[in-house]
């Protein structure tokens, strides 16, 4: 059975958290307005305190809590966005708070939970095995268990972003919401509803971690057996019972989104938009790019979070220049003797192609005795400017043996 959200109750979370979590700006996009048909503008949490929504769950859970269990502390288990926001949620009330993170957790993670002023201890690794240990220090020592996303409470909290939407945005008609466990789609749907707004919620998952659409379809929490994302935080293996009952009665559509799209969608959230956003907060641009059909107009797309290790920023940035064909390898046939590097050089500046790498190969297979393979890989401008670079080479006289995209 679905506890009552009403309006009255999502009122009280935001009221109890006024002056600790931040009302974040929405910001037109004019890119992806073009790319949609529609007004398109994102809701900027991943510049909330902590760096996404989970602040607002969090907070309102530890704040209805009892005396007495305020006085027992909380523990919890997270990767790195719950743990965040429980830690700060917990040092604002002076409550003590123990996290449950996996071994493999990101350092940038560990460091700011500790820096909030959290316990941690590392266990597991998966974060269903360090959830089982918290879960253990809860039966052990009293303290009280904060879920990432299945209580009422926590729904409450993550609901107060989509009030704000509503408030923001009053002529919004759809709301796109990266989906993990489902507290956040949960609670833009129950604030939608509570509202009586006419406006459609999707979630959008990662294709490699898309709990929702079994779930949905056999009416219960159906657990994945394997996970495969970049964006590990949505990679959720089943919705909660409480989260799958609000889905189910009021979003619209749960959407999946592939890796490439994710990484497209950050790479033009930081050329176009100037933000930062991590892979699973990058979820709903990923389908605006993948073209998800029409969607009503003006659209709000929830960038969930910002919290990225800078390495593996900038591996997925790279992939994502890969994805929107702005990288170009070629091996090209050239006369083994000096100045055929130089040259070859020259005729790539003219096309305005940058130069990443070069490298010689004089014993592939076909090659002459005087003959040698230059590998080079480029930036470019797209998938036209590539066929451009091809074609000169061409018209120079140069062969070239072998060419990837991408």
């Amino acid at each position: 059975m679905i506890p009552p959200l009403d309006l009255t109750d999502l009122q009280d979370a935001a009221r109890l958290l006024q002056g600790v979590t931040t009302r974040t700006p929405v910001e037109e996009s004019t890119s992806l307005s073009a790319v949609a048909g529609v007004p398109v503008h994102l809701k900027c949490e991943n510049l909330q305190r902590t760096g996404s929504f989970k602040l607002r769950g969090a907070y309102v859970r530890l704040s209805r809590l009892s005396p007495g269990e305020k006085a027992r502390g909380v523990v919890a288990a997270s990767a790195g966005n719950h743990a965040q926001g429980v830690a700060l949620a917990a040092r604002e009330l002076g409550v003590s708070a123990l996290v449950y993170m996996p071994r493999n957790a990101a350092l940038p993670k560990l460091a700011a939970t500790r820096g909030y002023g959290a316990q941690v201890r590392q266990e597991g690794a998966t974060l269903a095995e360090t959830l089982v240990a918290a879960q253990r220090e809860a039966a052990a020592t009293g303290r009280v268990l904060i879920p990432p996303f299945d209580h009422a409470d926590v729904v409450a909290g993550q609901a107060t972003l989509g009030l704000e939407i509503l408030e923001q945005v009053p002529d919004v008609r759809t709301i796109l919401v990266p989906t993990g466990g489902g507290g956040l789609l949960a609670g833009v749907a129950a604030a939608v509803h509570a509202t009586g707004a006419d406006v459609r919620v999707v979630g959008v998952q990662a294709e490699g971690a898309a709990a929702f659409p079994a779930s949905l379809a056999a009416g219960h929490p159906v657990a994945l057996t394997r996970m495969r994302t970049i964006a590990d935080g949505i990679a959720v293996p089943a919705p909660g019972e409480l989260t799958l009952g609000i889905v189910r009665a009021h979003v619209d559509a749960v959407l999946t989104v592939s890796e490439e799209q994710i990484a497209r969608a950050m790479l033009l959230l930081a050329e176009r938009a100037k933000l930062v956003v991590e892979p699973s907060g990058a979820a709903g641009v990923a389908t605006l790019l993948d073209g998800a059909g029409a969607l009503e107009g003006p659209v709000v797309v929830v960038l969930s979070g910002g919290n990225v290790d800078p390495l593996v920023l900038q591996r997925i940035l790279r992939h994502g220049l890969v994805a929107a064909g702005r990288y170009l390898r070629m091996k090209v046939r050239v006369p083994d003797e000096p100045g055929s590097l130089a040259g070859l050089l020259a005729v790539l500046a003219t096309t305005g192609a940058n130069v990443v790498s070069v490298q010689h190969d004089r014993t592939g297979t076909g090659l002459g005795l005087a003959e040698v393979l230059i590998g080079v890989e480029l930036e470019t401008k797209g998938t036209d400017h590539c066929d451009e670079v091809v074609a000169r080479l061409h018209a120079e006289g140069y062969g070239v043996v072998f060419r990837s995209v991408g």
